[in-house]
Parts: structure tokens; C-alpha cells; sequence
């Protein structure tokens, strides 16, 4: 069976879709309703802008968002998933992917839940830190004898855990995490505290925007960050979403959960190859590979 994974932000580089643009009428199409979706020119940056400005959340999520969608509607008949999933942001990619959500509608709400993130971001200084090389149950122990907020918040593979949190809990947590043997926990160069509780101005600002969105019965299961399990049913599909941006993405449980039911074949959708080297140390008797287009 095949699984379509979308990735999430990180994989953005400077050029990403002008191929896409240039060689499909299908892609250009959807490229120049998005820019007037946005009220701003979106293939400008992504195409022939700087990463600094490709760095900005309001800008990286709706450019990530918009090379994985049109990257699948380019794929056309060849786009067969049996299930679908996306890391964090991915998630939204994944869901106009299978067609519970519109590809305008998509992008709204990709838009709205960047800039709430920001906002949220703006409000208390906070980050994230990879931790290699311990069981999540030891980071996990950690996080939770810290005084201050920080939670596990990407469980990426085994040994691979992201935490998130306020800046000092933060620091604090990644000199036990060396003390407890890991091999490295280093802060990484994001806005904030994402899939933590203090993002929740911005989960109750995109709630809103969810609840007023229709979402339709997808074509195949969404295995969800929240519950990692496949979902199909259009309300639990908002409710997760909605939960997503203070909850963990529990990456490696979804995975399993994926080949459990029968994948043998994950396809990344998007930019760049990080989700498939994921799923390789997750599960390492499955195929990967890219999605690509003649």
C-alpha cells in the first residue's frame, strides 16, 4: 500500500516549485491564485527569494504548503495514496491531498495558522531543542521535573525528540538531557515554542478559523500528529487539527501505526527528503522515495 507523507516547515529552500511552474499549466495556475489568495506575491520569494525572507513562518508555511499541494495535483492519475500523512504543518497538505479540505481553503487557514503562531511566537520568548540519543521515556522524565513549561513536542524517530518550551526551561532541560547521557541537545533556530502549551493564543485563534471551514469525507485515511491513528471522519479531522498546535507530533507512532495497516511504500510530497530518512529509522523494511513528475 502506499502512504503519501507531506512534510513540514524546515524543508523550504530557496527555487522550490519554479520547476513546477514552468513546465505545468496546472501548477502555474494554482501558483498565481495563491499569490492573490495572499494578497502578496508568494512565487516571488519562493522562487528568487532570499532564505532569510523564506525563513519568515508567514511566509515558510504557506510556501511549503503550496509545493506539496501543487506537486500533487501535478502527479495527477499517478497520485494514488492509500493513506496520507503530514509532519505538523504537512498535515494541512495533506488534508487538500486526499480531499477533505480545498485547496483555497487550505491555504487560508496554512495563512491564518502561521500568523497566529507568529503572534503567539511575539508574546513570551520561548524556542526548541533536538535531543539525540535518548529513550523518549528519559526526555519525557526530564520535561516533566523542570520547573517552567517544556514538553516533548516532535517525536521524530527513535533517539530523535524535539522539546519545546520557555527559554529557560529550555536550557535547563538540555543540560540534564547531556547529563543523562544524550549524545546531543542542541536549541534550534525557530521562532518559538511550537506544538507546546504556549502556543495556545494562536490554537484558540485558528479554532475559530477551523470550525468555519468545511471539510469534507477524504478519499483515504489522514493519520494524524494528535491520535496517530487513521482518521476519516471530517469532525474528529477538525478537532485534531485544532489540537495539533499545542500537542506533540507523535511522527514515529503514526509510522508505525501506517505499516501496522499495511504501508509498504511512503512517498514524500514536497520539498526536500527529511520525512523519508525518518521513516527509515522508524521502520527500516519499507520503500521511500520522492514524488516526482516528468
Amino acid at each position: 500500500m502506499n502512504a503519501y507523507i507531506f512534510p513540514g516547515q524546515g524543508a523550504q529552500f530557496v527555487g522550490m516549485g519554479l520547476d513546477l511552474y514552468e513546465n505545468h499549466p496546472v501548477a502555474q495556475e494554482l501558483f498565481e491564485n495563491a499569490n492573490d489568495i495572499l494578497g502578496f506575491s508568494i512565487t516571488d520569494t519562493m522562487f528568487e527569494g532570499t532564505t532569510e525572507d523564506l525563513k519568515q513562518t508567514k511566509v515558510t508555511q504557506p510556501a511549503i504548503f503550496l509545493h506539496s499541494v501543487v506537486l500533487s495535483k501535478v502527479l495527477g492519475d499517478n497520485f494514488k495514496p492509500d493513506m496520507v500523512a503530514g509532519h505538523s504543518l504537512g498535515e494541512f497538505s495533506a488534508l487538500v491531498a486526499n480531499g477533505a479540505l480545498n485547496f483555497e481553503d487550505g491555504l487560508k487557514l496554512v495563512s491564518k495558522r502561521a500568523l497566529a503562531m507568529q503572534k503567539a511566537c511575539e508574546l513570551q520568548p520561548s524556542t526548541m531543542a533536538a535531543v539525540l540519543g535518548l529513550d523518549d521515556e528519559v526526555v519525557e522524565n526530564i520535561c516533566a521535573q523542570i520547573d517552567g513549561i517544556v514538553v516533548p513536542a516532535n517525536y521524530n524517530c527513535p533517539g530523535q525528540l524535539v522539546i519545546s518550551g520557555e527559554v529557560a526551561a529550555v536550557n535547563q532541560a538540555c543540560e540534564k538531557m547531556k547529563e543523562a547521557g544524550a549524545r546531543r541537545a542542541l536549541l534550534l533556530p525557530v521562532g518559538g515554542a511550537f506544538h507546546s502549551p504556549l502556543m495556545e493564543p494562536a490554537r484558540e485563534e485558528l479554532a475559530a478559523a477551523i470550525d468555519s471551514t468545511e471539510f469534507k469525507e477524504p478519499s483515504c485515511p489522514i493519520y494524524q500528529n494528535v491520535t496517530t491513528t487513521a482518521v476519516t471522519v471530517s469532525n474528529d479531522i477538525k478537532a485534531n487539527l485544532i489540537a495539533q498546535l499545542t500537542a506533540p507530533v507523535k511522527w514515529t507512532q503514526s509510522v508505525r501505526h501506517m505499516v501496522a495497516d499495511g504501508a509498504t511504500n511512503f512517498v514524500e510530497v514536497g520539498p526536500g527528503k527529511v520525512l523519508q530518512g525518518l521513516v527509515r529509522k522508524i521502520v527500516s523494511s519499507v520503500e521511500t522515495g520522492s514524488a516526482t513528475v516528468s
